[in-house]
């Protein structure tokens, strides 16, 4: 058994022709929230993997074996239910309001803009349902929010969007301040942009 005890966050810091050419490993959501687990590859080798507890595995993350080789971790497939607006009879707000719901339940949450998926559950779906959500079972990777909170999440240099870049053609005034300021909880509040 080949082990595996180091992980990179989507691979970051590697050359684009080291990712094509790991090897790779499909892995649920079941799995992939487990700090240990034995898998196989897809040149067949058989994986022992040692993360430190809380270690959550993303899709795209790679695990670097004991002999220095790679791993690049795909989302498997998997039955989950995606919930929608329904265009008929309610507004995207509806998907605010479950994410709310499914959140005050600790229920994990993939978050889309215009889509949220969990894991099957007939209860669930009859609650979203009686909201006037769309609710479909579909086989698709599962990729949860890790929560503000969670142990192992990664940093938010990882994850975190590019920041706004002012450009010639930006159509508001460049005069302003983008300070934030601290309020409780680590929770920055924002001054208001002056357009």
């Amino acid at each position: 058994m080949l082990q595996a005890s180091k992980i990179m966050p989507q691979g970051a810091g590697l050359a684009p022709v080291l990712l094509k050419r790991a090897a790779t490993v499909e892995l649920d959501w079941d799995v992939r929230q487990k700090s240990r687990f034995d898998a196989t590859d897809s040149m067949g080798r058989h994986l022992g993997v040692f993360l430190p507890r809380g270690t959550l595995v993303r899709g795209g993350d790679v695990l670097v074996a004991e002999d220095g080789s790679l791993v690049k971790v795909i989302a498997a497939p998997q039955a989950v239910l995606r919930i929608a607006a329904c265009a008929n009879h309610g507004t995207a707000f509806d998907l605010t309001r479950a994410a709310y719901h499914l959140g005050n339940r600790h229920v994990p949450i993939e978050l889309k803009p215009d889509h949220l998926k969990i894991e099957p559950d007939h209860v669930l779906a009859d609650l979203l349902r009686s909201m006037h959500l769309i609710v479909s079972e579909v086989n698709e990777a599962f990729e949860p929010e890790g929560g503000a909170y969670s142990a192992g999440a990664h940093s938010h240099a990882a994850t975190a969007p590019a920041a706004h870049v002012h450009g010639p053609d930006c159509d508001h005034d460049h005069g302003h301040a983008h300070e934030a300021q601290p309020v409780a909880m680590g929770i920055h509040k924002h001054k208001p942009h002056r357009h």
